[in-house]
């Protein structure tokens, strides 16, 4: 199985380690990523803001792209790419007129034709693969699975799992041995691109996730975007106000690879600024027996 891979801009760059974990479970998991060649940003956080052409068309050329290089499918990681190149796809499907303009627009023949995926979808259609291969199942591990507002909305744009009620998370993180946790701010907003505009809300949203997550009993957030991943994980320091413990916010994809028994450093989780040692460490416990228990077997 291959796929067209766009990692955008994020992955070679702020959040590295999600193209790194994201590349090394799939791997493992024998699935294959070509990654499409010449791609561009494809306009989130602004241009959808700035010019609705504009922002189909950034979208596009790079789906225009996957088809010059004979793909189906396209695996979009970042969940803000994957909306925005599903916005388009679902823009020329039902705009005729746009889907006309667009190969002049591009200056190269678009159909239209290739499908948009993203990660959650990839890692849930695993999920025997993952149950089969876990080496080192995350047992004992609490998570909350955090979808954001950009994956599972709109629901006649993206078609990806239940827009109010998803599960797709929660199958994966159970596949991969933790328990998800039952929460109330899975779906809501962390402030998205607002992270340098409007630094105040995007703090008070996000502490708001991360109080919940903790009350829910939580060990650890699990996320599939890097810019929710950025507000939740380098603004806890400046969030906090009472003196609240870190928690830990992991990329699906790494607790996957930690699950498959791949090595943190491989999965970069040592780039996280809310060190994942206590979770990693808290693993380690369980996965080693105890002296009482080793006299035992």
């Amino acid at each position: 199985m291959t796929l067209g891979y766009y990692p955008g801009c994020s992955l070679h760059g702020t959040s590295r380690e999600l193209d790194e974990s994201l590349k090394a479970v799939a791997a493992e998991l024998g699935i294959g990523l070509q990654e499409v060649r010449d791609w561009s940003c494809c306009g989130a956080t602004s241009a959808h803001a700035t010019d609705h052409l504009l922002s189909v068309t950034l979208a596009a050329r790079n789906l225009a792209l996957a088809e010059e290089q004979g793909l189906d499918e396209v695996l979009a990681p970042c969940a803000a790419c994957f909306n925005r190149l599903a916005s388009a796809r679902h823009e020329v499907s039902h705009d005729k007129d746009l889907g006309a303009r667009l190969p002049e627009l591009l200056g190269r023949p678009f159909g239209n034709t290739v499908a948009v995926r993203n990660m959650v979808d990839l890692l849930r259609a695993a999920v025997p693969q993952i149950k089969a291969k876990a080496a080192k199942p995350l047992a004992g591990l609490k998570v909350a699975c955090y979808y954001g507002c950009l994956l599972v909305r709109p629901a006649e744009v993206v078609a990806f799992d239940d827009p109010e009620q998803p599960t797709s998370m929660e199958e994966v993180v159970k596949a991969a041995g933790a328990t998800p946790v039952s929460w109330n701010r899975r779906l809501d907003c962390c402030g998205g691109a607002f992270s340098l505009s409007r630094t105040g809300s995007v703090l008070r949203l996000s502490r708001a996730i991360l109080e919940d997550a903790r009350a829910a009993g939580a060990d650890a957030v699990a996320v599939a975007c890097p810019m929710c991943h950025s507000n939740l994980d380098f603004r806890q320091a400046a969030m906090s106000r009472r003196g609240e413990e870190p928690l830990p916010v992991f990329f699906l994809s790494e607790l996957v690879g930690l699950a498959l028994g791949l090595a943190p450093k491989t999965l970069g989780v040592q780039r996280h600024f809310v060190s994942a040692k206590p979770v990693l460490a808290r693993l380690a416990a369980v996965e080693k027996p105890s002296e009482a228990e080793r006299q035992v077997r």
